[in-house]
């Protein structure tokens, strides 16, 4: 079939129209080889498939983790640490301001001076900070014959203005210094002296517990006195003898307290 051109020439649609269908056939082919492309000719077109990234463990010892799992968990806890434990580290060591003691008055300075006459009235062997210069260790030898006490009675206070170990006295003084730092606490702290109380009660206690067999089942026996005095006696003992403690250089026997009287052998006139 031909048409007129009419720039001369003649214009042949069929053949244009055959090899239009032939292109196409060859398309189809071309794409129809494509889809029968084996393996090696993709990886040739394509290149190697990438490879998957295997993940790595860690052996704990009694549990095997995901090592990036690990790295998490790791920097978890340094952020709890930085976030939690380092305010309340930081908080911790802020030196924080002590409240000024009150003003002294004349019951404090009372209460100063009544807790250093304990000191004043120690037996044995003395703390170097006692508070007292001249004082110094005493009463050594205390019980030191005494079968059932080892050390023997050395420590706790002197009754008064003698050289005396009286055993209940010192017993009910400790008592009253232990209830009134349960009850006032707080006021020995404000000036300074709670410390220093229990110290006081815990050298008179500790003596105490020596007068007597504390892991005994029955306590039938007690060491009540430490030293002697007669009135207007002619031996020496601590009412003949007025001198310092540190000088004390006769018998200080020690007398006892039991649930029965001793035997009428061994009464002494």
């Amino acid at each position: 079939m031909h048409s007129q051109n009419h720039w001369g020439g003649a214009f042949d649609i069929d053949g244009a129209e055959d090899d239009q269908s032939r292109n196409m056939d060859i398309d189809r082919g071309a794409l129809q080889h494509q889809h029968q492309l084996d393996e090696t000719q993709q990886s040739w077109l394509l290149g190697p498939p990438e490879a998957k990234k295997k993940d790595r463990y860690v052996d704990l010892g009694c549990v095997v983790v995901k090592r990036k799992l690990l790295w998490w968990m790791l920097w978890a806890v340094l952020g709890a640490f930085v976030l939690i434990g380092l305010p309340i580290i930081i908080a911790k060591n802020i030196p924080k301001k002590k409240p000024h003691a009150p003003p002294p008055d004349k019951y404090t300075d009372a209460l100063h001076k009544a807790l250093l006459f304990f000191n004043a009235q120690k037996s044995g062997k003395l703390p170097k900070n006692n508070g007292i210069p001249w004082r110094g260790n005493s009463g050594m030898k205390d019980g030191a014959d005494l079968p059932d006490v080892k050390g023997g009675l050395v420590g706790g206070y002197y009754d008064a203005g003698d050289n005396i170990k009286f055993h209940f006295p010192m017993a009910f003084s400790m008592t009253l210094l232990s209830w009134s730092v349960v009850e006032y606490a707080d006021r020995y702290k404000a000036i300074g002296e709670y410390d220093h109380v229990r110290e006081l009660i815990k050298w008179g206690t500790d003596y105490l517990l020596l007068t007597f067999n504390s892991s005994a089942s029955t306590i039938n026996k007690l060491y009540s006195q430490v030293g002697t005095a007669k009135i207007n006696g002619s031996t020496p003992d601590d009412h003949y003898c007025w001198n310092r403690p540190e000088d004390m250089a006769y018998p200080r026997p020690v007398q006892q307290a039991s649930a029965a009287p001793p035997p009428p052998a061994t009464w002494k006139p």
